[in-house]
């Protein structure tokens, strides 16, 4: 599964993560609203794990909060939603006497910034914690109760894949809200991840393995509009993250899907990316263009895609593409080898078509003794 590189930073072009969200948090270093000093008490430091999961209730709703390792016992990776809308706030520690502190913030948009939502209040019991939770000027205070979660024993609820079982352990909350049944929709044609609503094809009669495989596109995808989600905060430009997949060649071996996404997530603006997938319908697995046609090289692949651009593509995009266009997303359709450019700047974006290779023109490059090659070449 490739979780949608939010994970830190690419496919959701999530540069969102490395640049207008940690400028932000650096922008708002020294907020501190809650009272307390920096850091955690020497308690918390001592005895809260690396990643540690706690769930119980904020007032009489049902919340689950992670906290993270950092040079106090708890740092950046400090987070928690609400179950019912499953968007993650972040959390910074602080201290006062033996309690530990966990303010609340949320990004609300570009001319606000990063503003302070709550103040957690929590001190130890023998199963998690208790406090309050109470907004930074003390009004509104409710009772908060934690106790310790084995997410690691929590049964599957989907089908096991490489992709969920990766998830349980990198990012446990993605896992904890994801890891419910799917919708499937269309008489089994797609299938719909409730919480972020991301929809997926799927392909009827596939092998455990393909469809587990599709499974873990879609559970990427879905990890990926959760965090764009929690990326927005309460920004009154709450546009999110759309999804269209489709299913665009199948074959004996080899199913083929086009993904293009656009996405909002708090930036300087919208954006988009489109990502080509070609997968093995008996194993799930991957398959890389060097697996059909290992001949057809970088510079090769460049020459062919700019020789078969769409006629209606304008000179100066053509001359955007020559000079900038190297690297390629793939996709099959029955016309031929789909290449779309992924590596434009966000400027000139609009001039990323795609071009289309016919088969027949990339016999040259294809190995015959391969897997795959009876699936195009007689």
């Amino acid at each position: 599964m490739k979780l949608l590189p939010m994970k830190r930073c690419r496919s959701l072009a999530f540069l969102l993560c490395a640049g207008l969200a940690s400028g932000a948090a650096a922008q708002d270093a020294d907020l501190q609203e809650c009272g307390g000093v920096a850091g955690a008490p020497a308690w918390a430091a001592a005895t809260i794990k690396a990643g540690a999961i706690y769930r119980g209730t904020v007032g009489t709703l049902p919340v689950v909060l992670q906290l993270g390792a950092g040079a106090d016992g708890v740092g950046g990776e400090a987070r928690y939603y609400y179950e019912r809308r499953g968007v993650n706030i972040e959390l910074t520690p602080f201290r006062s006497g033996q309690s530990l502190i966990l303010q609340e913030e949320v990004w609300s948009g570009p001319m606000n910034g990063r503003l302070v939502t709550g103040c957690l209040t929590l001190n130890r019991n023998g199963v998690g914690f208790t406090g309050t939770w109470a907004k930074a000027n003390g009004s509104g205070k409710l009772p908060v109760r934690l106790s310790t979660l084995n997410v690691m024993g929590m049964p599957l609820k989907l089908p096991t894949s490489p992709g969920l079982l990766k998830l349980r352990t990198a990012d446990p909350l993605a896992f904890l809200k994801l890891n419910r049944a799917w919708a499937a929709q269309a008489g089994g044609k797609t299938v719909r991840e409730p919480l972020s609503g991301v929809v997926y094809p799927r392909v009827a009669g596939a092998s455990l393995a393909l469809s587990a495989a599709l499974q873990d596109q879609q559970l990427g995808h879905a990890v990926s509009a959760l965090d764009c989600k929690s990326m927005l905060g309460s920004s009154d430009m709450a546009e999110g993250y759309d999804l269209n997949a489709a299913i665009t060649y199948t074959s004996a071996k080899l199913v083929s899907l086009r993904e293009d996404a656009g996405y909002y997530c708090g930036g300087a603006h919208p954006d988009n990316f489109t990502v080509g997938v070609i997968l093995d319908r008996a194993t799930g697995r991957a398959v890389p263009l060097s697996a059909i046609w290992p001949k057809l090289t970088d510079a090769r692949q460049k020459a062919l895609y700019l020789a078969n651009l769409p006629a209606e593509v304008d000179t100066e995009c053509r001359d955007v593409l020559r000079e900038r266009g190297s690297e390629f997303t793939f996709h099959l359709t029955p016309a031929g080898l789909n290449l779309t450019p992924t590596s434009l700047p966000h400027v000139v974006g609009a001039c990323a078509e795609t071009a289309v290779l016919p088969f027949a023109s990339l016999k040259a490059e294809a190995n015959a003794q391969g897997a795959y090659y009876r699936e195009f070449y007689r």
